[in-house]
């Protein structure tokens, strides 16, 4: 199986030792920083904005990561010299609240930083098409956004599969990313499905397990065989 880049998200860490649970993420094999911003609008949670993505930067600096941060919020374009100020390496926007889709692409990439683009699940991939040659990263949600701890939804694998198909027939090298209920149990299929980096938060942050063992559980999963 492919290897994939595990990006362990922040929405299921511990905020009252924020960088350590990071640093013991990252330890364990993580490979960047997820960071889920909500405004209460556009999904129904409230969380995070650029003074915690902020307080990860040297955390960032010192490991060599990457803070991936997904806004998903309305009216994204009023935050983005924000987030780019608070060491945002990428910013995520979703199609449903971007009217100017290309233009936003532009500007993230104008403050210096990596661009992806999201849909929810009910969404279809053709709102991607202008800007996939544009991007750097293609997210596909398979929960319906809001809160963490969600089950995978099953349809999501043969999204993953066309957009996997759109990438490739166009020769992008942009990252496709999952986000929603992955596990150890379906991180193989993902993958395979054609996703390259796995979003995971109670997969690596909760259970009863250590984060070490969570995370060497996903890893399992990607070397295991058919």
């Amino acid at each position: 199986m492919p290897e994939f880049i595990l990006a362990a998200s922040i929405l299921s860490a511990d905020f009252a030792r924020l960088e350590a649970h990071c640093r013991e993420a990252l330890d364990a094999g993580a490979d960047w920083i997820h960071v889920d911003v909500m405004d209460g609008h556009f999904v129904p949670n409230l969380t995070i904005g650029p003074l915690v993505v902020k307080a990860l930067r040297k955390l960032r600096d010192e490991k060599k990561t990457l803070l991936d941060v997904h806004l998903m919020i309305e009216t994204p374009d009023q935050y983005l010299d924000d987030f780019a100020r608070a060491g945002a390496d990428r910013l995520i926007i979703h199609v449903e609240t971007t009217p100017h889709l290309p233009s936003t692409v532009q500007a993230i990439k104008a403050l210096g930083l990596k661009a992806g683009v999201t849909l929810n699940p009910a969404t279809p991939l053709s709102t991607l098409e202008a800007v996939l040659p544009e991007i750097d990263l293609a997210l596909i949600m398979s929960v319906n956004p809001g809160f963490g701890g969600q089950t995978y939804l099953p349809a999501s694998t043969d999204k993953i599969r066309r957009l996997r198909g759109m990438l490739d027939r166009i020769g992008s090298k942009a990252w496709l990313e999952v986000d929603g209920g992955v596990t150890p149990d379906n991180a193989r299929e993902i993958v395979e499905a054609g996703a390259t980096v796995l979003v995971a938060g109670q997969s690596v942050f909760g259970g009863s397990g250590s984060v070490g063992a969570n995370i060497a559980a996903l890893r399992k999963a990607e070397n295991s065989q058919p």
